[in-house]
């Protein structure tokens, strides 16, 4: 069976080396993210050297994102290494001193934080184990009451659901990391913490200043404030991850999934890929078999015609990526071809005008059955258009640029070839059996003909 959804992998100890990247790929690994949190910039260099190796070894087109650290605020040490008590309705506070902590204050190193918090403010640590409310704000210290929680310890990050952090989205770190980044040439940029589009121009302007390579900006929506102006944030990117990890931190959880799902329809209607991230298959960390509460959330991504799902952990240091990726290739591939012989008023779920032109090239492939929809396309944009669409056939995108075919690896149900020289003919038969073949939607008849066939 085909599979539409893409899969974005993340790799790490367990699986940066070339055979496993190898199997990943050919298992229906269609992006690799890199997370600059860990390692520095000449181990992630070689990382992309290594999948870019594998790509044109298999002839297969492989999208790199290079996922930057951001923001990410932590409260300093304590004066030992062991877990501090607290208890419900004491008094704490965070100041600027860097003297080790104890149970009833610790530094926090960031002015900018002590700056933009207000009173009423929650303050949330240990993933949100840990909740304080902020009483008072002085201009080096905040005074917090505990209100759910009881243990606290050195270094650990926290989050501010109601707070607007007047910071640059890009930390020293980040900058150096960025600057590293862009001499490997990778197509995505993973943008932590946005709160603005604002901070996606920041970053647009930062990447176009040093480099004339086309590298793309995916938004991680992980912050109330994204959410809250999500539309500007996706008109400004040129896609999305929905991080449910933090956001299921900072916003009640029970809303994650009507927030995703919302996110899914802006993304199509605004013609950006959308990726859906954060714990899909965390049992494969060290289990061979997912729960059957992963499979369903794996599936509902397909069903929802998410572009991506995202593995983290289980890739990066799971015992087993390999089975991972062909796990999620199962599912997903599953629920795509449910999804397309059970069609639940596809062309209308992203209220796009029955006049828009891609509209129109989905439906007319659909009322006709065809087999595939094949795109000549320079820069990208006519087939991420049509994917958008979420027609219920592949779409064989024909480019002449690696770059390009690499983008296009985001966008569900496409199937890129970079091929120059079927480019250039604009030989719809070559591109369809160039990728035909491959995919099952095309049969080679005994006098060589081929002709395409139905999923």
């Amino acid at each position: 069976m085909l599979k539409f959804t893409k899969i974005t992998a993340s790799i790490g100890p367990k699986s940066s080396n070339h055979a496993i990247l190898t199997k990943m790929v050919r298992a229906g690994v269609n992006l690799v993210r890199i997370n600059f949190s860990h390692d520095t910039g000449d181990v992630q260099g070689a990382k992309i050297d290594t999948i870019r190796t594998v790509s044109r070894e298999l002839k297969t087109p492989v999208g790199i994102i290079v996922d930057l650290q951001g923001p990410k605020h932590r409260i300093g040490d304590f004066a030992s290494d062991e877990k501090y008590k607290l208890t419900v309705g004491q008094r704490f506070v965070f100041d600027s001193n860097e003297t080790p902590g104890d149970n009833t204050r610790v530094c926090l190193p960031h002015p900018d934080v002590i700056a933009s918090l207000h009173a009423g403010d929650r303050i949330l640590l240990n993933d949100g184990k840990l909740e304080m409310r902020v009483d008072k704000c002085e201009p080096t210290k905040i005074i917090a009451t505990v209100i759910r929680g009881n243990e606290i310890w050195s270094r650990r990050g926290f989050n501010l659901p109601d707070t607007f952090i007047d910071t640059e989205i890009l930390t020293p770190k980040d900058k150096a990391d960025l600057e590293y980044a862009i001499t490997k040439n990778p197509d995505f940029v993973a943008v932590s913490f946005v709160q603005s589009a604002d901070d996606i121009a920041y970053v647009r302007d930062f990447i176009t200043a040093r480099t004339a390579h086309k590298i793309n900006i995916i938004a991680k929506i992980e912050r109330p404030h994204a959410v809250h102006d999500i539309d500007n944030i996706v008109a400004a990117a040129d896609g999305i991850m929905i991080a449910r990890g933090d956001l299921a931190v900072e916003m009640p959880f029970e809303q994650v999934p009507a927030i995703s799902r919302h996110i899914i329809r802006v993304c199509r209607q605004m013609n950006k890929p959308v990726i859906m991230a954060t714990q899909m298959l965390t049992s494969l960390v060290d289990s061979e078999f997912p729960t059957r509460a992963e499979i369903s959330d794996v599936a509902n991504a397909a069903y929802l015609r998410t572009d991506s799902c995202m593995t983290s952990e289980e890739t990066t240091v799971g015992i087993n990526p390999v089975h991972t990726i062909q796990t999620m290739s199962r599912i997903l591939s599953y629920a795509d071809m449910d999804t397309i012989a059970n069609p639940n008023d596809w062309l209308r779920i992203d209220n796009i005008p029955e006049n828009n032109w891609s509209r129109s090239v989905a439906s007319m492939a659909h009322l006709n059955n065809a087999s595939a929809i094949i795109v000549f396309d320079r820069d990208g944009i006519a087939t991420t258009e049509i994917s958008c669409r979420r027609p219920d056939m592949p779409i064989v995108a024909v480019c002449n640029d690696e770059t390009v075919a690499n983008h296009l690896c985001l966008s569900r149900g496409v199937f890129p070839i970079c091929d120059p020289e079927i480019f250039g003919t604009r030989d719809e038969v070559a591109a369809a059996k160039s990728v035909g073949i491959k995919i099952g939607a095309v049969v080679v008849v005994d006098d060589g003909t081929i002709s395409l066939r139905g999923i």
